[in-house]
């Protein structure tokens, strides 16, 4: 049994503190944290056609603004372990998500400098928080990893179905303009924080101790394989969330319509992304699930660049199956093949720090991809050999193994 869930009494006292830390208390401040994560970054595709026409945004800089938030993730997610052991992983979550308010507030401020400079600590915000939730699970649900992951991850899914969906409705009825739109993101986040101050109180911060074992992971293969799985599904979904509602006003449909399609994939994200992780963490070996989870994103995204119009629903269900899946099992693995909460933290610092900063190239090569060849066909090529490699990457990490610190 966890630490967090043995009930000794925190600096408040005794009963308070204890029934912080229930495993459900605890499970709903994880699921309303969860639900932020994403917002930030899906709710910039649907708007982009709009901020290009008005701020005569180039294609490059539309594809930086895309890429940008993505390559955060992954540098400012290195951060994460040193501050969830310098302050704590509740205090680090608390402190992140306070980041995260104060960039999607930013962002509405007006202007392209403050629209990338939100964007940037909005991301920040989100890699903190994503690198220390895995140790979180692995401390506080050591025997029900794979439900917690899949659970926030099907929130985190619905708040990137929020925002592809939500975004363009709300510029309609706050009548600000895209600025209004963005800087609206702000409040659920600022919810989530007060939400989750609580348990910052109940669970002091531990004493700031030595260097972590972050370094000594980069010597293992299977730390190495699980980190190219995350940045390449990581890849893959960046792509959607950044240009699939463009590619889909390109081919014919309306702002609206085509936002509305993005967030029903986004929102199917959540079916495969609780069922996954679930069912993955039954088994000692997870290589079935890579093939499923890998490939119906490739099927769905190329359908919808290059399919007829007419299976479009269907193939937006199949991209966000898949997605969902990718993601869940992609969180899953870091759990399961780490032996304790602390290596779980280094292992999704490493994961997700490199990996995101690999997946920001997935982005910004579908821009230049589609500016160059003035169409979806190349971007597709691209998408299917990133959708090989993470197969490949996944198969070996999803073996029954653990990393070995050195």
């Amino acid at each position: 049994m966890a630490a967090g869930r043995r009930g000794a009494a925190g600096p408040g006292g005794g009963t308070t503190a204890r029934g912080l830390r229930s495993p459900v208390a605890i499970g709903l401040g994880l699921m309303l944290i969860a639900f932020n994560l994403r917002p930030a970054l899906s709710s910039v595709g649907p708007l982009l056609p709009g901020i290009r026409a008005e701020t005569g945004l180039s294609g490059a800089l539309a594809g930086a603004l895309v890429t940008l938030p993505v390559l955060c993730l992954g540098v400012f997610g290195r951060l994460g372990s040193p501050i969830a052991r310098r302050i704590g992983p509740d205090a680090g979550v608390l402190a992140a998500l306070l980041v995260l308010a104060a960039g999607l507030a930013l962002r509405g401020l007006g202007g392209l400098g403050a629209l990338f400079a939100g964007s940037v600590l909005a991301a920040a915000g989100i890699g903190i928080v994503g690198v220390i939730l895995p140790g979180i699970v692995k401390r506080d649900f050591p025997d029900q990893g794979g439900l917690m992951t899949g659970l926030y991850t099907a929130l985190l899914c619905l708040g990137a179905a929020a925002g592809a969906g939500l975004t363009v409705p709300l510029e309609r009825v706050l009548g600000t303009g895209w600025e209004g739109a963005m800087m609206a993101w702000a409040a659920p986040a600022l919810v989530a924080a007060l939400a989750w101050l609580p348990f910052v109180r109940a669970r002091p911060a531990p004493a700031a101790g030595g260097g972590g074992a972050l370094g000594s992971l980069w010597g293992d293969p299977l730390a190495w394989q699980v980190t190219a799985f995350m940045g390449l599904q990581s890849s893959l979904a960046y792509i959607v969330f950044g240009w699939l509602p463009a590619a889909l006003t390109e081919r014919g449909y309306d702002t609206v319509t085509a936002g509305l399609l993005a967030s029903v994939s986004a929102l199917a994200q959540g079916v495969l992304a609780l069922v996954v992780p679930t069912l993955a963490a039954r088994r000692r070996d997870q290589r079935p699930w890579v093939l499923v989870v890998v490939g119906l994103p490739v099927v769905g995204f190329c359908g919808l660049l290059l399919g007829p119009l007419a299976f479009a629903w269907g193939f937006a269900l199949l991209l966000g199956l898949g997605l969902g899946g990718c993601f869940g099992l992609a969180l899953t693995l870091i759990v399961l093949r780490a032996r304790d909460p602390r290596t779980a933290g280094d292992l999704s610092a490493m994961a997700q720090g490199i990996g995101y900063c690999g997946a920001a190239l997935g982005p910004f090569l579908v821009g230049i991809a589609h500016e160059r060849s003035g169409g979806w066909g190349l971007p597709a090529a691209l998408y299917v050999a990133l959708g090989l490699a993470a197969t490949g990457f996944g198969l070996l990490a999803a073996r029954d193994r653990t990393v070995l610190p050195q």
